[in-house]
């Protein structure tokens, strides 16, 4: 499992559309991949489940990934949480 803490860089944060993509991004990989603020943990697969996190621009957020393309996976959505993608 890997893992990594980064600050959002998202301008529009909870509304639907970035957090869609976001989903989007995170189903390209077969790995499981995890956001968690504070104590919230949810899939980074699931729509309700991000947006029920809260995430907003200059939040901390860990993200962790597991199996086999947990690299990449980790790596994809950590460049679409800091506005790289």
């Amino acid at each position: 499992m890997k893992t990594s803490k980064i600050k959002v860089n998202m301008e529009n944060g909870q509304e639907a559309r970035p957090i869609a993509l976001l989903v989007q991004e995170a189903g390209k990989f077969e790995s499981k991949i995890y956001l968690e603020i504070g104590t919230k943990k949810v899939n980074a697969k699931s729509i309700m489940g991000m947006m029920s996190l809260g995430m907003a621009g200059g939040d901390e957020v860990v993200i962790s990934a597991e199996g086999e393309d947990e690299d990449a996976a980790l790596d994809g959505v950590c460049k679409f949480l800091s506005g790289e993608k």
